[in-house]
């Protein structure tokens, strides 16, 4: 198990989304000594799926401030 920062997951979707599986599969061996093809392939296809999470929506009320 590790813990994939927000710019690593970046690099390894931008890898993924210009070039491929194979090429996200290099970027994540670049941050992390996964030696095993299926288990690296897996990995990048969790971390392909995630999004950013929501904004949070500030309080108050809505329209421009005066």
């Amino acid at each position: 198990m590790f813990s994939v920062s927000q710019d690593e997951a970046a690099a390894i979707q931008k890898a993924f989304h210009e070039s491929g599986e194979w090429a996200a599969v290099a970027e994540l061996r670049r941050h992390f000594p996964i030696q095993d093809n299926a288990n690296a392939l897996n990995a990048v296809r969790a971390i392909v799926r995630w999004s950013q999470p929501p904004r949070p929506v500030p309080d108050g009320p809505a329209g421009p401030p005066s």
